[in-house]
Order: structure tokens, then sequence, then C-alpha cells
């Protein structure tokens, strides 16, 4: 009789954990399948990188891509090996295109700038340019809130007189709460936090990073997924 109830409860618990990795495996694609609705968020894209490899835009594009942020450079060192070829790609299918910075704190903005300016081509096409302020683990210098802000407008002036247009300033929570860069900077706010809505901002964001996991058919591995506010 022991024996029959150990077997019995083995059986059990072997089911409710046949029953968890089928819920988890569900919810895993709900969560990388998920995007904003559509009715409150019409214009919505992707930000990529050359980590992404070989994109098909024109397959990103069928799956409702309407526009891209790609990645251009990194600090004052790393050009994007596959900028080049995505935004000539994403022009031929027809997707609107912008370039992205990784800002550091670990380099002077006028060398940062230059590495922008030499690598984005000026385009009426473009979107704005964007900027990522984040911290990484290749950087471990804090300056003061006022260097800081001193050195973004820096950069933003040379990269806006470079393309015409304002930038978008991409930043992330940890970030926003160490420098207040929301309270600080007068330009469009991109925020991020997976699923919903961010509000770590002083200001509004205009463009809201929806989740970093999505996966979309043209693309390998998981993307961030953009919105714009209507």
């Amino acid at each position: 009789m022991a024996n029959r109830n150990i077997r019995k409860t083995a059986f059990q618990l072997g089911l409710i954990a046949i029953a968890l990795l089928v819920i988890a495996f569900v919810l895993r694609n709900i969560a990388i399948g998920w995007a904003p609705a559509r009715d409150q968020y019409p214009v919505q894209g992707i930000s990529v990188d050359e980590s992404h490899g070989e994109i098909i835009w024109h397959v990103a594009g069928a799956t409702g891509v309407d526009f891209a942020y790609i990645r251009a450079t990194d600090g004052a060192e790393k050009r994007d090996m596959r900028f080049a070829t995505n935004i000539s790609a994403a022009r031929d299918a027809g997707i609107r295109f912008g370039a992205l910075h990784n800002y550091t704190l670990c380099r002077l903005a006028s060398d940062q700038a230059t590495m922008f300016v030499t690598t984005v081509p000026r385009a009426e096409n473009m979107l704005p340019s964007a900027v990522r302020l984040a911290f990484d683990n290749g950087c471990n210098d804090r300056p003061g809130r006022a260097l800081v802000l001193s050195e973004l407008n820096t950069f933003l002036n040379q990269i806006e007189a470079h393309s015409g247009k304002p930038a978008i300033i991409a930043v992330s929570r940890d970030f926003e709460e160490l420098y207040n860069i929301s309270s600080g900077i007068d330009r469009t706010f991109w925020l991020e936090a997976n699923f919903f809505p961010p509000d770590y901002a002083t200001k509004p964001w205009v463009m809201w990073r929806a989740s970093d996991i999505r996966r979309i058919s043209g693309v390998d591995g998981p993307v961030n997924w953009n919105v714009v506010r209507p």
C-alpha cells in the first residue's frame, strides 16, 4: 500500500510538472509575440543592430514594421558593421529609418559626435537621430549631473547640425533616475518598459520600447519593439 501511494504521488507530481511546463511554454509564446494594440498605437517599429545579422527587410515590413532605428555607432570607437547595409535595405523595403548612437560616459562628447557624423549620411528622408543613454559594463565612470548635461548638449548640438533635425533621447530607467535627463534637456524622449507604459521621466514619452523580447519574421533573435504615442 505504501509503495502504491508513493507511485501515485510521483505520478501526480509528474502531471503537475508537465502542466507547468506547458503553461510556461504558452506564456513564453504569448510574450514573444506580444505588441501593443494597433488601435491605440498605429505606428510601430523596431530598433536593431549588427547582432541581428542579415535582416530580410521586406519580410519584416510585412509583419507590421513601420519604421526602424538602426544602430550606427557606439561610443567613440565602434561603427556598427551592418549599418550601411541595413539603412539601404530598409529604404528599399519602404521602411522609414533613423540612426541610433549608444552614448558612453567614458568618452568625450565631441569624439562621439565625430564618430556619429562621419558614419551617418545626411539625408532628408531619415528620421531624427536617436541617442541612447544607459549604463554599460564597459564604463564605470559616474560624473556629476552638470557635466553629463553639458557634454550631452555638446553631442546633441553637433549631431543636430549634421542632420538638421532635433534628436530623440532614449534613456533607461536607472540612467534617468541618477541624472534626471528629462528635466535638464529639452528634447523628445523615448522610454523603456516591457509590456506596461513607462512613467519614470518628468516629460511624457513620445516613443516607448514596449518589448525587448519580441520575435518577428525576417529578423533573427528578439528585437526591441517600439511604438509612437499618437
